[in-house]
């Protein structure tokens, strides 16, 4: 059966190309190798030692940056099929949207953020961009990998516009303003800045929130930081828990949990594509340019679900993010970062030999950005690795 394609999908024969212009390779569409080229990264491969809430020898069972995005990726092209979108293009960003976080999750970002504050802070969206278009050096004819337009506009705007129609700072990015990276790229290739972001980029972003709000739930009660109990009057998580106890009243714990995590999903994905087709249906977008103009998003969650989600992420930042076990680690994960931060600050030695053929000691905020760069490409497990070498001391986890 022939698959419906939506008017307003990114076709990857009207792209807008690449900042180095290259023969294209057929049978690939120029989205799907972006995809490929993502997945051959090494930044990519160091996902699988990077956490999220929980740090990698916590236990082999709960989700890192890898197996949470490909799970985001296998959402993102599941919403894009059913939408007519273009899969590929989804899948990339999917893949992508990760790269730029620092080892030990956000408690990593954070701190690299203080850290660099007088060097312009560290934003894990500018970074993401870092990489792809500078940081990885695998291939001959330029820097980073020389993805399309539409790959490098939907990993900087997955969220929505950056600037306003007059290129003021909005949202995040607000108060202290765009991140340096951001401001240099765009001005040599544009990104369009203050219009949203295509269709696919929207559900790549989406995608992550669903497989946050999903599997944050299982990764939570598999640690003990809460009950299936404590879900009863948590919407969402509550409404289906007690489907599953109603229909399966014995079917053990561990069936139970994943199949309300798997019905928390389901209902979520139904939401996005009923809200979306809704959405279409009103403004009638003919093209992705069209989408892009919106002024709203076009892919959503419904006012209700975006309420139970809201109260959702309410329980799991009291009851996992802030829990005294999680924060008491993260504490000290922070310690490993600012402790490698200044020993290589205060002497690029320390620094691997690959990293210190550049090394610009002679302007502080352009070698701390360098140092900055290669501590948030460190693994968890490298990380900790460097601090005992360095220090001589357990690496704080014991």
């Amino acid at each position: 059966m022939q698959r419906l394609e939506a008017p307003y999908t990114s076709r990857p024969e009207e792209s807008r190309g690449r900042f180095v212009p290259e023969t294209e390779s057929p049978p690939r569409s120029p989205f799907a190798r972006d995809r490929d080229r993502i997945i051959h990264s090494s930044a990519f491969r160091r996902l699988k030692h990077k956490t999220q809430v929980f740090v990698y020898h916590d236990g082999d069972h709960y989700r890192t940056r890898l197996t949470h995005t490909i799970e985001v990726a296998q959402i993102a092209r599941s919403i894009a099929r059913a939408l007519g979108l273009d899969e590929d293009l989804a899948e990339a960003l999917a893949l992508a949207h990760d790269l730029g976080h620092t080892p030990f999750g956000h408690a990593g970002e954070r701190e690299l953020d203080h850290l660099m504050k007088p060097h312009g802070g560290f934003d894990h969206n500018a970074q993401s961009l870092r990489i792809v278009t500078r940081l990885e050096r695998r291939y001959a004819a330029f820097d980073g990998l020389n993805l399309t337009w539409e790959t490098l506009e939907g990993l900087v705007k997955h969220n929505g516009p950056l600037v306003n129609a007059e290129g003021n700072p909005i949202g995040r990015y607000r108060e202290h303003g765009l991140p340096e990276a951001i401001i240099e790229y765009a001005e040599a290739h544009d990104l369009a800045l203050a219009t949203y972001a295509s269709a696919e980029a929207q559900v790549a972003a989406i995608s992550d929130d669903i497989a946050y709000n999903a599997h944050d739930i299982d990764d939570g009660l598999r640690a003990g930081l809460f009950s299936l109990i404590d879900l009863g009057d948590v919407p969402l998580a509550g409404e289906m828990l007690a489907e599953v106890l109603k229909a399966y009243p014995d079917i053990g714990m561990q069936r139970t949990v994943h199949e309300t995590v798997r019905r928390v999903l389901s209902a979520q994905v139904a939401d996005v594509l009923a809200e979306t087709k809704r959405r279409a249906a009103k403004h009638h977008p003919r093209s992705a340019e069209q989408v892009r103009l919106l002024g709203q998003p076009l892919v959503s969650f419904s006012a209700q679900m975006q309420e139970k989600n809201r109260i959702l992420q309410q329980f799991l930042a009291q009851r996992m993010y802030r829990h005294d076990r999680v924060s008491e680690i993260m504490a000290r994960a922070r310690r490993v970062v600012r402790d490698l931060f200044e020993a290589y600050l205060g002497d690029p030695s320390l620094l691997p030999q690959t990293w210190r053929e550049d090394s610009f000691t002679d302007d502080t905020s352009r070698f701390a950005r360098q140092v900055c760069d290669f501590i948030a490409g460190m693994t968890d497990r490298y990380a900790l690795d460097q601090h005992k070498r360095l220090f001589d001391l357990d690496p704080l986890f014991r």
